[in-house]
């Protein structure tokens, strides 16, 4: 039986290589946290993804503080994304319950609503950027906005946040990468960084009332979280300091291809095992 050190240091390792990447290419642990749990250390799919909803929500609060010292949150935009993910998050978390008491193979689900995140994700990293210059050069900087374009975007916004709220609970991957490049769409004259950090502030109470729920249901384990923030937390400042001299390109594009890879891998674990 592995002593508590020799238990502690994998994981905490495996924290600080999340948190140094999150911090050189500001996309949420999520992506990379949970699929390298399960992968590498073998955890199972529930436990892997209760525990990183947590992480998740503890690692973003430090976040959110710092937005909201600087004036980066548009509370309203907040408001509207949880006027959607609470309910699609309170939904998720009953029928998981109940899918748990009938005793489906919840570990299934969770891991095909993964991989579809998780390639998801690895596309929003490749053409993002492109996306969003097509639509700067070509479309909302020369025509005025309507009146019916306000309704669309509370709609839009209200229908985001009901997807991550599914999406999220089931996979803890999509809250960052996804979320934000979303809200990039829908508020293309935002500032980027009052959309980053309108995305982070709604991140908080989603992945906290999602992993609150798995806790409910007996998928967290604590020693695993504690040893994965002693690694992350100081690996976040290190990695968003030696950002400034690497190229943001590569190092997104890198990601989406990491995230491709092990996308392709769950999926083959789950074509075997059916």
């Amino acid at each position: 039986m592995p002593t508590l050190l020799e238990s502690f240091l994998p994981m905490a390792l495996a924290g600080a290589l999340v948190g140094f990447l999150i911090g050189l290419t500001g996309v949420g642990g999520g992506s990379m946290m949970t699929p390298m749990l399960v992968l590498l250390f073998g955890i199972p799919v529930p436990t892997a993804v209760g525990t990183d909803l947590l992480y998740a929500a503890i690692t973003k609060a430090s976040g959110v503080f710092a937005h909201h010292q600087q004036d980066t949150v548009d509370w309203k935009i907040v408001r509207r994304m949880a006027a959607g993910s609470i309910p699609a998050t309170l939904l998720t978390l009953a029928t998981l319950h109940l899918l748990d008491q009938q005793g489906e193979d919840v570990g299934r689900l969770l891991q095909a609503t993964m991989v579809l995140m998780l390639a998801g994700a690895a596309v929003t990293l490749l053409f993002h950027q492109r996306a969003m210059r097509v639509l700067h050069d070509n479309l909302m900087p020369y025509r005025p906005v309507k009146p019916w374009f306000y309704l669309y975007r509370t709609q839009a916004t209200v229908l985001l946040g009901m997807v991550l709220g599914v999406s999220v609970t089931l996979s803890s991957v999509g809250a960052g990468a996804v979320g934000a490049a979303l809200l990039f769409l829908i508020y293309p004259r935002k500032p980027a960084v009052t959309i980053v950090g309108s995305d982070i502030a709604h991140a908080v109470p989603l992945t906290l009332l999602a992993g609150l729920g798995h806790l409910g249901m007996g998928q967290v384990d604590f020693s695993l979280l504690a040893s994965l923030l002693a690694g992350s937390l100081p690996a976040i400042w290190l990695g968003s300091r030696v950002s400034k001299r690497l190229p943001e390109h590569w190092l997104r594009t890198g990601l989406a291809w990491l995230l491709l890879a092990m996308a392709a891998s769950m999926a083959y674990d789950l074509l075997l095992a059916a």
